[in-house]
């Protein structure tokens, strides 16, 4: 993978590529979204050059592609979230159905009313680093009819701070260790320590409640 995006690095077909998994994986969450970010990333970083002032130039094209990079994640998250978030509105009693059928997704759904009427959409931005957690909550907020305004701006900012995080990631690992599959495989790494972070965060109420 790292070596097919490198020969993608620098060219629009990264950010398609990129973007079209990004959107997809709400409805798909086994795609490898955050792995490709991570990748694209790593590779972009890991392309440098030796010569100084070769490298000052080449160092200010990488962090021009690492925001393009982030900005191109976050919006196609952001368009993910609405499309789900659309069509789970319109096709509410379908959705419910399917929610209601799990206990887990019923008290995600719950738990992401209570947040939202309460402002603490918190919640929306832990959820999109935990697996499936993006595709609970845009469809839950569309099965429950929140209010665009209560949820998209959590869920650009979830985007965003998810986007930054993997770029980060790739960028970093991409400096120090070239890119290559050790730096590529390190990067994930810390993303699903961050996924897992999250998923914790996120149940420990319900774990509390049922102590109590």
């Amino acid at each position: 993978m790292v070596e097919s995006l490198g020969s993608l690095s620098g060219t629009p077909w990264v950010y398609v590529i990129v973007g079209l998994s990004v959107v997809l994986d709400v409805f798909v969450p086994i795609l490898p979204s955050g792995i490709l970010v991570i990748t694209a990333a790593t590779t972009a970083a890991g392309s440098g050059t030796t010569a100084d002032v070769a490298a000052t130039v080449h160092s200010g094209n990488q962090l021009a592609e690492m925001a393009s990079l982030v900005l191109c994640a976050a919006t196609a998250s952001v368009l993910g979230d609405l499309v789900a978030y659309r069509l789970a509105w319109r096709g509410g009693d379908r959705f419910d159905r399917a929610i209601s059928r799990s206990r887990r997704l019923t008290a995600a759904q719950q738990r992401l009313g209570a947040a939202l009427t309460r402002g603490g959409g918190g919640i929306v931005v832990l959820a999109r680093f935990a697996p499936a957690g993006r595709s609970v909550v845009s469809l839950g907020a569309g099965v429950a009819h929140r209010a665009a305004r209560e949820f998209l701006p959590w869920s650009a900012l979830a985007g965003l701070v998810w986007a930054a995080y993997s770029v980060s990631l790739g960028y970093f690992g991409g400096h120090w260790l070239g890119a290559s599959w050790v730096s590529t495989a390190l990067s994930v790494l810390a993303l699903f320590i961050a996924g897992s972070v999250a998923v914790y965060l996120v149940r420990r109420p319900e774990r509390e409640t049922a102590a109590h």
